[in-house]
Order: structure tokens, then C-alpha cells, then sequence
């Protein structure tokens, strides 16, 4: 049965002991959760990486972002501008390191901290599945072994491959259970308290738009070339109709004759 020691928001003299308490007859694997804020984000990001390199740890994910609060733009001159930036840095970090030196990692990287939001360590207790992963791989040896005295038969071939599926499935559990026994995973939130702020040179973007934004002969211009070109569209479209105006001619002809003839009716009677 798996049993487990989680410490939270603790001091650094306790982690010591939850992250180092190495007891002979008991295997743990050990992680670890911290949480705090730090003066410059980069700075101490790079000062973990060197203990990493130095304690023989290794990083599998770090991010290093910056979450913009406000911008806003100062014209200087008619060409330019100031941005100014308002924004907070954090990192997110998931590192491996030596299990044995987990309680001295977490104390170095603790120095570091304006303000330690939380820390939790977790000792989960796999003496139990190394016990069980060992009875296992001595039945897998018994079963292969009587396999092998069996006849040839399609039976035996089927119990071979199972041994042997059943063989390496428990190697690949010994070897990621001997590896989370060798370093001890550890996620890291990095944030800067403060709000920094960015002045950054740019370019006056509303007198160059306001420059250009009304040009009266350009405009006229181009005003009368779209007309040129719209008059010849409507040319062309009614050049696609003009059987319909051959028709309509016939109608208005005959119905102005019709219209004569009863005129001329008319003034006779």
C-alpha cells in the first residue's frame, strides 16, 4: 500500500527533512511544488539552471513570459513616439534533479525568493511496488521456465509470447520506477511582485495618417478615372442586352401604330 507526506507552505528547516529523510528499509519517489516571487525572473531563472548544471540536475520545460497590463503611446515629435509598456514577468519551470540532493536544490533556490506563496513536497512511499515488481519478474522467470518443458504446439506458442509481453511490460515499469527513484521532479512558478515598465521608441503613426488622410487633387483624380471606368461597365452591360431593347422597340412600334389607327378612326366617325 502507497503511503505519501505532503508538507505545504513549510519552512526551509522542515523541507530539509521531508525532502532528504532517507530511511533504509524504505524507497521513496519525491517531488516537489514552489511557488514564489522573486526580484528579477531572468536572474533567477539563470541561477537555477547553473545549480541544475552544477548538482547534476536537468530542465525538461521552462517559459519564460511576460503578461502585458497596459500600453500607451505619447507622441514626441510629428515622427515620434514613446510606447509605454507596463507588464509582469513570470516563468514556469519543471526540472529533474538527484533525489539525494532535492533538500539542498529547494534551500539554494529558496534564497532566491522575495516571497515563498508555497511549497509542497510529496514522498510517495513505493517500497511496496519494487516488492511486488520483484515477485513478479521471479513468477515471469518460473512461467518461461515451464513454457519451455512444454510440447511444441500452437498453445505454447501463444503462452510464450504472452510471458514475453508480460516480461517486458514489467521491465519498462522497473526502469521508469528506478528512474523516478534516481531524480525527483520539481515544478517551479517564478514571478516578479512589481510591475516593470518598457519605454520603447516608435514611430508617430497619427501625424503620418493625419499627412495623408486627405489629399483633394489625388482624390479628384482618382475620383474621375472610377467614374470613366464605372460608365464603361454600365456601357458594356447594356451592350449584353440589347435583344431586349430590339423587343422593346417592336412593342413600342406597334402599340404607337395601334394607337394611330384609333386616332384616325375616330376623327372619320
Amino acid at each position: 500500500m502507497m503511503n505519501s507526506i505532503n508538507t505545504e507552505e513549510i519552512e526551509t528547516e522542515d523541507v530539509s527533512y521531508a525532502a532528504t529523510q532517507n530511511l533504509p528499509d524504505r524507497k521513496f519517489v519525491k517531488t516537489a511544488m514552489v511557488d514564489m516571487e522573486v526580484k528579477d525572473v531572468y536572474e533567477t531563472t539563470v541561477a537555477i539552471e547553473n545549480e541544475l548544471k552544477k548538482i547534476g540536475g536537468f530542465i525538461t520545460n521552462s517559459s519564460i513570459e511576460s503578461e502585458i497590463i497596459s500600453d500607451k503611446t505619447y507622441n514626441t515629435s510629428n515622427e515620434d513616439a514613446v510606447l509605454i509598456r507596463k507588464y509582469q514577468t513570470y516563468n514556469r519551470m519543471t526540472v529533474r534533479v538527484p533525489s539525494q540532493l532535492l533538500g539542498e536544490f529547494l534551500h539554494t533556490i529558496n534564497q532566491n525568493k522575495l516571497f515563498l506563496n508555497s511549497q509542497i513536497i510529496n514522498a510517495e512511499d513505493v517500497t511496496n511496488n519494487a516488492k511486488i515488481a520483484e515477485i513478479q519478474r521471479q513468477n515471469n522467470q518460473k512461467a518461461a521456465q515451464m513454457i519451455d518443458k512444454m510440447k511444441n504446439s500452437g498453445k505454447k506458442v501463444e503462452l510464450t509470447k504472452q510471458n514475453l509481453d508480460d516480461d517486458a511490460q514489467q521491465q519498462i515499469s522497473q526502469i521508469t520506477l528506478n528512474d523516478d527513484l534516481k531524480y525527483s521532479e520539481v515544478s517551479i512558478n517564478l514571478k516578479e511582485p512589481k510591475i516593470r515598465i518598457a519605454e520603447i521608441p516608435v514611430t508617430n503613426t497619427q501625424h503620418i495618417e493625419s499627412k495623408y488622410q486627405v489629399n483633394f487633387w489625388y482624390d479628384a483624380q482618382d475620383s474621375v478615372i472610377s467614374g470613366f471606368y464605372f460608365f464603361q461597365k454600365v456601357c458594356i452591360g447594356l451592350l449584353y442586352i440589347w435583344p431586349l431593347f430590339i423587343i422593346l422597340a417592336i412593342i413600342f412600334y406597334f402599340v404607337r401604330r395601334k394607337r394611330i389607327l384609333a386616332s384616325k378612326k375616330k376623327s372619320e366617325n
